[in-house]
């Protein structure tokens, strides 16, 4: 095993595969990895009666001030989770997100926000605006003491933490992700619960070549599975975005054939729904929400 990860890492330095330089730690530590579990497995007979106590657990919720998510979801998204919203271009993806990334610190959990479109500076004054409970135009009118006193009442509320960061767009991958968690561990103390990342398309992925881009069913599936892992070795809900296809744009009845880029994404995420605007609704300041998939309910 060991000698073929070597052999393998050595192909990927001299750039004779489809993978990235940055696989070959996995490689090798998947190669050295030693079993020293006393576990052999999962006996149906001899252990029902400890899986029996299994289904009594719940699986931990983190749950959102949007019933409609939480009814959706029986009670929140799930740690170990990538949940996916999509949406056209103006639909309101980065507002939902901003809203949810407020609502998840304000109930004491640690929320990192990954932006790779807008400025950091621009995330958090929407994030302001939700809790500080002044619109956006008005932010900047603002006396400094006001908003230092507003800040100061937010902060009393809570027992979380808020980092946002920004990335590069397509510059950044889950590796770059994990990094400044280990960062913000060391220097902040800080270990995620809940992770925004705005948005999923336009990260790299870490294993794979940028060549391989020319097939978007197996390069955003990567990107995918990567995030995942992130979100399973943190123990942390991940919450994203995702863009409708061109013949979505103007649907009034969006469903997963109208993913961006790749059926890859669908595949892979844990829960996914669509973000549907148009005339009527936005005449009384509405969206419309449809789950397209779920891992958590039989519901769709």
């Amino acid at each position: 095993g060991v000698h073929n990860a070597l052999l393998e890492s050595i192909k990927i330095m001299h750039d004779e595969t489809k993978v990235t330089r940055n696989a070959i730690p996995e490689i090798l530590s998947n190669a050295l990895s030693i079993r020293f579990s006393t576990s052999v497995g999962h006996d149906y007979i001899d252990d029902a009666d400890e899986r029996y106590e299994q289904y009594q657990l719940r699986d931990e919720k983190i749950p959102f001030d949007i019933d409609m998510f939480n009814n959706a979801t029986e009670g929140g998204f799930e740690r170990k989770s990538l949940n996916v919203l999509m949406g056209s271009t103006g639909t309101g993806k980065t507002l939902i997100m901003c809203h949810m990334a407020a609502a998840a610190f304000l109930r004491g959990y640690n929320v990192l926000y990954l932006t790779m479109e807008m400025s950091k500076i621009k995330i958090s004054k929407r994030i302001d605006s939700n809790l500080i409970n002044v619109p956006m135009s008005e932010i900047n009118n603002l006396q400094k003491p006001s908003f230092q006193s507003k800040i100061k009442r937010v902060s009393d509320k809570t027992s979380g933490k808020l980092i946002v960061e920004e990335f590069p767009t397509s510059g950044a991958n889950a590796l770059h992700f994990k990094a400044l968690i280990e960062d913000l561990k060391i220097k902040k103390k800080f270990i995620p619960d809940v992770i925004f990342i705005d948005y999923i398309n336009i990260c790299s992925s870490s294993r794979l070549k940028a060549h391989v881009a020319s097939n978007p069913y197996v390069y955003v599936k990567a990107i995918a599975e990567e995030i995942r892992g992130l979100a399973v070795e943190y123990n942390a809900c991940v919450i994203s975005a995702t863009q409708v296809n061109r013949a979505g744009f103007n649907n009034s009845d969006v469903d997963l054939d109208h993913t961006s880029d790749s059926w890859g994404l669908p595949h892979t995420v844990d829960y996914m729904a669509v973000i549907i605007s148009n005339e009527e609704l936005a005449l009384l300041n509405q969206m419309m929400i449809k789950e397209l998939k779920t891992r958590y309910s039989a519901s769709t």
